[in-house]
């Protein structure tokens, strides 16, 4: 529901930036984002230069964000 509405509060980003995984993976905790974004990578989702939020919610209104800037190693 948090994405849904992000999604619609934010209508100049396509849908399909909008990454999601609990659907593959169920409800990781700590390491939703960081499995999502080993996904991306590998699928080739993301380039270098990429400007990326990363963004988790969890229980007890506890979150976290993040922006970065996609650098290859």
């Amino acid at each position: 529901r948090i994405i849904n509405e992000a999604r619609r509060r934010i209508p100049d980003i396509a849908p399909e930036k909008f990454c999601i995984n609990i659907d593959r993976y169920g409800n990781t905790s700590s390491a939703s984002v960081p499995i999502l974004l080993d996904n991306v990578n590998n699928h080739g989702m993301i380039g270098e230069g990429s400007k990326i939020v990363l963004a988790g919610f969890g229980a007890g209104l506890t979150w976290g964000a993040a922006v970065l800037r996609w650098q290859a190693v």
